[in-house]
C-alpha cells in the first residue's frame, strides 16, 4: 500500500471546515495558530487538509470562536479523532485517488441520494455489467487496472450490505436502464439485480421515465452523501477530469433542489419496480 502523497477530500473538508469556522469568527490565522500552540504555516496546513488537527485542538479552536452548534462541533471533532484507514487505502497508488474519495465518501455517509442518466449506480453495478463500462475507456485500461477498477467497485458494495447500511434513494433515468452495457443477457442481468437490491428496506429506487420530460441537470451524475449535521453534506459529480466533491452551502442547495425535482416527476418505487420489470421482460 502506498503512502499518501495528498491530503484526502475528507481531510480537506476538514481543514476547509476548521478554517469557514475561524473566519466566521473573524479570528486572524496568527491568532489561530497561537492559540492552537503551533506555528502559522502549520495552520495553514491544517486548513488546506495536509496536516491533521487533533480533537484536543478541534475543540480548543471552535471554544474560541464561540461556535454555537453544538452538534456540529462534535461531528467535527469526530472527523478529527478519526485516524482508522477504511478498506480502500490498499488501492492508494493502484487506483486514482478521486474513487478512492468516492468510496471513503460513501463509508461515512447516513444517507445517499444519487441520479443517473445514462449509467446504472455504480453502487448497484453487477460485475459484468461494470466490466463492461470499464472496457470501453478511452484510452483504453490495462488489464490489470481493468481488474482493480472491478475489485474496488465490488467491495465500495458492502456499504449497503453491512450491519446498519445507510439509507439509499437511486433515482434512475429510463435511458440508463436501456442501455445493454455488455449485452442483452448482461443487461438482462443487470435490471434483475436491480430488483433483487430493491427489495432491501433500506433501498429505494425511483425510475424517471422518457415521458415525464425535462428536468435540472439531465445527463449529469449526481451523488449526493448526507452527513452527521447538514453543514457536513457533501455533492459528488463526475466531470472528464474525474470526480469532484462540492460542499459550499449554495452548491448543496443547488443539488437538493435538483433531487428534490427529480423524485417529484419519477415513478413511486413500486411502479418504478415494475417499470423495470418491464424492460427487462422484453430484452
Amino acid at each position: 500500500m502506498a503512502s499518501r502523497t495528498s491530503p484526502t477530500e475528507r481531510q480537506k473538508r476538514l481543514g476547509y471546515e476548521v478554517r469557514k469556522m475561524r473566519l466566521a469568527a473573524d479570528i486572524t490565522a496568527e491568532a489561530a495558530a497561537g492559540l492552537l500552540g503551533v506555528d502559522r504555516s502549520r495552520l495553514s496546513n491544517i486548513e488546506q487538509g495536509s496536516r491533521a488537527i487533533n480533537e484536543s485542538r478541534l475543540r480548543t479552536l471552535a471554544q474560541a470562536c464561540d461556535c454555537p452548534d453544538q452538534a456540529y462541533v462534535e461531528a467535527l471533532a469526530a472527523m478529527a479523532g478519526s485516524a482508522k484507514r477504511g478498506w480502500w487505502e490498499r488501492y492508494r497508488g493502484l487506483l486514482p485517488e478521486g474513487l478512492l474519495d468516492i468510496a471513503e465518501l460513501e463509508a461515512h455517509a447516513l444517507r445517499m441520494r444519487t441520479a443517473h442518466s445514462v449509467h446504472i449506480p455504480g453502487i448497484l453495478q453487477t460485475s459484468d455489467h461494470a466490466l463492461a463500462v470499464f472496457r470501453v475507456v478511452v484510452p483504453a485500461l490495462p488489464e490489470h487496472e481493468v481488474a482493480l477498477r472491478l475489485a474496488h467497485r465490488v467491495e465500495r458494495q458492502q456499504v449497503l450490505e453491512g450491519a446498519g447500511p445507510p439509507e439509499y434513494v437511486g433515482i434512475v433515468h429510463e435511458a440508463a436502464l436501456r442501455m445493454q452495457f455488455g449485452g442483452r443477457s448482461v443487461a438482462r442481468a443487470q435490471l434483475d439485480h436491480l430488483l433483487s437490491v430493491s427489495e432491501n428496506p433500506h433501498i429505494t429506487l425511483r425510475v424517471i421515465p422518457f415521458k415525464a420530460g425535462a428536468f435540472p441537470g439531465a445527463g449529469q451524475t449526481v451523488n449526493y452523501a448526507e452527513g452527521p449535521v447538514p453543514q457536513l453534506d457533501t455533492v459528488q459529480v463526475d466531470s472528464t477530469h474525474g470526480p469532484e466533491f462540492l460542499y459550499e452551502e449554495d452548491q448543496l442547495a443547488k443539488y437538493r433542489s435538483h433531487l428534490d425535482w427529480m423524485e417529484g416527476i419519477a415513478l413511486p418505487p413500486n411502479e418504478s419496480r415494475d417499470f423495470i420489470h418491464g424492460i427487462a421482460r422484453h430484452l
